[in-house]
């Protein structure tokens, strides 16, 4: 039976009710900071939430809506181009430069659901064949992944995605961008994007190629602490009475993660990864048999994100053991611990005997 999020059944009752706050949730440091660094550094490349029903993975997600920074857009750009890119505008916001009308707005982040049953036109697009041909226009309607672009695409129940939108999301996430042809017509747009998936191990694995596509990956556990369940339970209890009133109770902390974050963007260019912490990089991955590159990389990407995001500019062993942690698990072909559990510990005891 497909997962029910948290927010979604307090919200059965009443529509339109705010997302629970990602700062009000308890416990789940490790998923929370996986979210966060995302946002401030989407060229991460995303991450896959795993757990079973019930531990909150969707409100965690869901609860990021209200801590999202702000960014430029293209007033009225169906594409959400970037103004600042014009390189890459939509044949659109290219007319609207040439005549002079190109208006700036700000806007927030979003994040977008892709539903599981989402066809494939509504995913990347139509073209209305017969307006083409008859009115010598690209009459194209943009998919979801036009809206997504610049934005957080999520994906609940990932590993139950069709075979065809896999593929459709591995393209898009591959090249940033999308490509729609139907009858000789084609039209082509950006599309890079935070990609967020969670699923139920207990409802099927991803497809190998998808999972390689999420750069990192958090397994959410129910919390056992008994004081920090009983406080889950007050919170939710007082969400479902009254959302609003629940919501400004965590206002300013939002706002202060919020300004955490945009500090952080601009910390990011900044960041510098000593020679020494590169070899500490490497080595981890070749002691967890990574295949290929793409593991080291999102390492020191990560690593160099968490760093911004503690306000420091130079990156520290604790900002690769916080990223080994999570990009780890779903690529290591070997576990180097004996009869060791897989935890940010194991993997300081291991980073240790590298100095």
């Amino acid at each position: 039976m497909p997962e029910e999020s948290l927010s979604s059944f307090f919200n059965k009752s009443g529509g339109g009710r705010p997302p629970f706050p990602l700062v009000a949730m308890i416990g789940q440091e490790k998923l929370k900071r996986a979210l966060v660094l995302n946002v401030v550094n989407p060229d991460i490349g995303g991450v896959l939430i795993r757990g079973g029903k019930g531990v909150g993975k969707s409100t965690a997600v869901e609860g990021m809506r209200d801590i999202l920074p702000q960014m430029e857009g293209v007033k009225g750009c169906r594409y959400n181009c970037d103004p600042d890119d014009p390189k890459h505008y939509c044949p659109e916001c290219k007319l609207k430069q040439e005549q002079g009308t190109l208006e700036k707005e700000g806007r927030m982040m979003q994040v977008v659901k892709l539903p599981l049953n989402i066809t494939e036109d509504r995913l990347i697009g139509s073209i209305d064949i017969e307006k083409a041909l008859t009115e010598g226009t690209k009459a194209f309607e943009p998919g979801l992944l036009a809206k997504a672009h610049r934005n957080i695409l999520y994906v609940d129940q990932i590993n139950l995605l069709e075979d065809n939108v896999v593929d459709l999301l591995l393209d898009a996430a591959a090249m940033g961008m999308v490509a729609v042809e139907r009858e000789g017509i084609s039209v082509s747009y950006q599309s890079r994007f935070v990609f967020i998936g969670t699923m139920n191990p207990e409802e099927g694995e991803l497809r190998p190629q998808l999972l390689d596509r999420l750069a990192l990956q958090v397994e959410v556990e129910t919390v056992r602490d008994v004081k920090k369940r009983v406080e889950i339970t007050k919170r939710m209890n007082a969400y479902s009475e009254n959302p609003m009133a629940f919501k400004a109770q965590f206002r300013e902390a939002e706002n202060e993660l919020r300004a955490r974050i945009e500090k952080a963007r601009e910390l990011l260019p900044q960041i510098e990864t000593p020679e020494k912490i590169l070899y500490t990089i490497t080595r981890l991955g070749i002691d967890f048999n990574l295949d290929g590159h793409r593991g080291d990389i999102i390492m020191e990407r990560t690593a160099q994100t968490n760093a911004a995001y503690e306000g420091r500019r130079e990156v520290l062993v604790e900002d690769v053991i916080t990223a080994a942690e999570m990009a780890l698990p779903h690529r290591m072909r070997k576990q180097p611990f004996e009869e060791e559990k897989f935890s940010y510990e194991t993997l300081k005891k291991l980073v240790d005997s590298y100095q």
